[in-house]
Order: structure tokens, then C-alpha cells, then sequence
């Protein structure tokens, strides 16, 4: 018994010494000796070598007075002349450092506005340190982007920009630029939100935030994911200090389309208007509207005649979806349908009085004024001499007005006449007359040809409102 007892013992012994074996052999099998530079280190090293040679380092230089005296006398061109006689040597070049990335074998490059904005001369270094001279083919304020041309025919390695719908948070992403100017450096991080909102960047609050390193002279740099796709453009950074404390803000490539597309015909950027006034819904709005939780947008008003009025949409209508796409707030509207190509036809998802609704509209360009001519006040009032134009939307968006609001621009005052006497200047816009709010230049001859003891104009310059008062003799 005891000899049955122990040769059982010793098999399971030798059962499980052969079980141990088996699993030594399979965690031995599972260990291998790396074979690879990349299995040794991980590393983005492949990515950067990929990626690097498109970017460029951007110098853009204005040439500016300084000292010269804020004076009626120096508009002048005698007392101009005598001052800077009295005062040579005030002149000096002002420069701006940036980033930016080729983006075509003949030399387009896109980067930010705000890089290269007055700039009289722009130079671009590639990364193997050539220099040339570039040229801005165009520029678009609504989104902070600017595309260049570098003079002079070449093969430059470039990257390629498609739309990217694709990103998730959590997804690796790296920087390319040349903070402060001290050479072109790489940082990395994850994407940290999507669809970011961030006031005073551009007109469209959607961007890419990131924690990868961002610095003065990375604007205009490359946002790539580790397969080295361009998926953004670093455009600017939430600091306290002007350094980096991890939040950074990138316009993504869907914005920058248009802006590249207009560059390659050689017109101007060209975006659909809707002549929509909509407002985001809070959670007062969304329990009046029934809606579990805020999203999407109310619509506050419509502008006459624009695509959305022709199309149906109401005041008062909640906007739910965009071409199949939830709605989340009035930026992310404004996002979609700045990404969309004018005369497409796309699909509204209203609630209008709790029925939902699908609504075709047709994307179209801002409307433009019927009668392009300005209207030369005359007769005896005080504004004679001063040209006016009604604003349609389209001039609107040109002087970075509001597209819904109907209103009357100063086009041209002349010389000796009482609307130059009064100080009025061309731009200016007329807000009221004697109280009457002006939307129209035929509206202004109406209320001008009858009789008043006192004249009052309401203007509006630039963030300034002007109340110029007249009594008739």
C-alpha cells in the first residue's frame, strides 16, 4: 500500500514538474531578443523623419515708424517730411517668427494669419536649412490662416490635408515648430477635446486641444498622429505666464480646406451663409423645450431673402442635426456648415412646435446688395456730400460686420460739403437718424426731405458710437 502510495505520489510529482516545464518553455518562447532599433526603443523617431522636412520656419518682417507723433499736422505729407527730417533713424523692422507646412511639391504653405499679418517681406528656412523668399496668396481672418508661395520652382516634400473625422480623444499626437526661434522641435502629447471652443482665435470656435508643448514661434506648425496624417494647425496656447502649461488650441484641416482650395484657383475664400441668427440652448431652453439635456441651437431670427428663409426655417425653430450629424452647440453649426462647399444641398433636423422636421436647404454664397451703386446725399441737410450704401451680408462679412444686421456705410464724403464739415468719414456707419434706426439708404433720403429744427446722427467707427448734433437755422 504504501509502495502504490508513493509511485502515485511520484507521478503527480513528476506530473507537475512536467506542467511546470511546459509552462517555463511557453513564458521562455514568449521572451525574444529585439531585433529591431524601433522593438528596442519605442520611438517616434520614423514619424518625425516623415513629417520634418515639410515643415518650415517662417520670417516675416514690416517695416514700421516709430516716434512719430499722433497729430492732425502728420497727415500732412510737408509736416510728415519735417519730422521725420528732425527725427531720422526712427524707422525700424518689426519681426514675427512662426511655423508653417508645405503642403504641395511647388511650394503652397499653409500657416497661420496672424504670423504673417502686415508683413512687407516673408522668408521661409526649410529644415535642411535652404531659405527662400515667399509670397502670401491668401489670407483668411475667420480662421486664422494664411497660404503662402514660395518663389522659385522646386520639388519640396509636402503633406498631404484631407478632413479628419476620425480623432478620438486619448489619441497620440505630436508638434512640429520653432519655439523662440531656437530650431525646429518636436513635442508630444494626446488630444484632450475635440471641438473646443475658445473665443478671440478665429470665427469658428471648433479646435483641437492638446497637452503636447506649444510655444511662441509654433503657430502655423503642423499637428500630425503618429502615422504622420495632418490633422491640424497649432494656432495658439492658454498661458498665464506666455509659456506652455499644457492646454493648446489647433484649427483642424476640415477649416483649412476652403482657404486652400481658393488659394489653388486664385480667388478669394468663399464659404456658405445661411442668414441664420442662432443662439445656444441653455437648460432654460432645453426644458422649455423638452429636450433631456442643452444641445443644439435655437434660431433667433432669419435674414429676408437669405437661403434659410427660402429654404422654411423659422424663428423660433430648434436645429437638432446637420446632415444626419447631433447638433451640440451653435459653434459646432457655424463649424459644419463653414466646412460644407457652397451650392451643396443639405438636410436640417428642426423641432418646430414639437413635431420634428427634415428641411432641405441649399448651400449658398452671402447675399450681395441688388444695387451696388452708393446714393450721393444732396439738398440742404446735413449730410450732403457723404455717399451711403446699404450693407448687404456679403459686404458685411468683407468688413467683419454683422451679416444679419441692416444697416448704411459712409462709402465717400466730399471735400467742403456739410457731411465733411461734421467730421463724418468714409466708413463710417449711420446708425440713427433723430432716433430713427437706419437700414436702408432710400430710408435716410425719406427722413432727410422733411423739415426738422435740429438734426441728430448717430455713427458708428469701428468699436466707437458718435453722436453728432445739428440745429438748423
Amino acid at each position: 500500500m504504501r509502495a502504490f502510495i508513493f509511485s502515485l505520489f511520484s507521478l503527480c510529482i513528476c506530473l507537475g514538474l512536467s506542467s511546470c516545464t511546459e509552462v517555463s518553455e511557453v513564458k521562455e518562447e514568449a521572451k525574444q531578443v529585439p531585433l529591431k532599433r524601433e522593438e528596442i526603443m519605442f520611438s517616434y523617431a520614423p514619424v518625425v523623419k516623415k513629417v520634418a522636412p515639410a515643415v518650415v520656419n517662417i520670417f516675416a518682417f514690416h517695416h514700421a515708424k516709430t516716434g512719430i507723433v499722433n497729430s492732425p499736422f502728420m497727415e500732412d505729407p510737408f509736416f510728415k517730411q519735417f519730422f521725420e527730417y528732425l527725427h531720422p533713424g526712427e524707422d525700424r523692422d518689426q519681426s514675427s517668427l512662426g511655423s508653417g507646412v508645405l503642403i504641395s511639391k511647388d511650394g503652397l504653405i499653409l500657416t497661420n494669419y496672424h504670423v504673417i499679418q502686415n508683413a512687407d517681406v516673408i522668408r521661409v528656412v526649410l529644415s535642411n536649412k535652404q531659405e527662400y523668399v515667399a509670397k502670401l496668396i491668401v489670407m483668411d481672418k475667420k480662421t486664422d490662416l494664411a497660404v503662402l508661395k514660395i518663389e522659385g520652382k522646386s520639388d519640396f516634400p509636402f503633406l498631404t490635408v484631407t478632413a479628419q473625422e476620425n480623432l478620438e480623444v486619448g489619441d497620440v499626437v505630436l508638434a512640429i515648430g520653432n519655439p523662440f526661434g531656437v530650431g525646429q522641435t518636436v513635442t508630444t502629447g494626446i488630444i484632450s477635446a475635440l471641438a473646443r471652443s475658445q473665443e478671440g482665435i478665429n470665427d469658428y470656435r471648433s479646435f483641437i486641444q492638446t497637452d503636447a508643448a506649444i510655444n511662441p514661434g509654433n503657430s502655423g506648425g503642423p499637428l500630425v498622429t503618429t502615422d504622420g496624417t495632418l490633422v491640424g494647425i497649432n494656432t495658439a496656447i492658454y498661458s498665464k505666464t506666455g509659456g506652455s502649461m499644457g492646454i493648446s488650441f489647433a484649427i483642424p484641416t476640415s477649416l483649412a480646406i476652403p482657404v486652400i482650395k481658393s488659394a489653388e484657383s486664385g480667388g478669394n475664400v468663399l464659404r456658405p451663409w445661411m442668414g441664420l441668427e442662432v443662439i445656444p440652448v441653455d437648460n432654460k431652453i432645453a426644458h422649455a423645450l423638452g429636450l433631456p439635456h442643452p444641445y443644439g441651437a435655437f434660431v433667433k431670427s432669419v435674414y429676408p431673402g437669405g437661403p434659410a428663409d427660402e429654404a422654411g426655417i423659422k424663428a423660433g425653430d430648434f436645429i437638432a442635426a446637420f446632415d444626419g450629424k447631433k447638433i451640440e452647440d451653435d459653434a459646432a453649426l457655424d463649424y459644419q456648415i463653414a466646412i460644407s462647399p457652397v451650392g451643396k444641398t443639405s438636410e436640417f433636423t428642426i423641432v418646430r412646435k414639437g413635431k420634428e422636421k427634415k428641411i432641405a436647404i441649399t448651400l449658398k454664397a452671402p447675399l450681395e446688395e441688388k444695387t451696388s451703386e452708393a446714393l450721393l446725399i444732396q439738398g440742404q441737410n446735413p449730410l450732403r456730400g457723404a455717399s451711403l450704401q446699404n450693407i448687404s451680408p456679403a459686404l458685411a462679412l468683407e468688413f467683419g460686420l454683422d451679416p444679419m444686421e441692416r444697416s448704411v456705410i459712409v462709402t465717400n464724403v466730399v471735400t467742403k460739403e456739410p457731411a465733411a464739415q461734421l467730421g463724418i468719414r468714409p466708413g463710417d456707419i449711420l446708425e440713427s437718424v433723430n432716433d430713427k434706426k437706419i437700414t436702408s439708404k432710400e430710408q435716410v433720403v425719406a427722413i432727410l426731405e422733411k423739415p426738422a429744427s435740429s438734426w441728430v446722427f448717430k455713427l458708428r467707427r469701428g468699436d466707437q458710437i458718435l453722436d453728432l448734433q445739428v440745429a438748423t437755422q
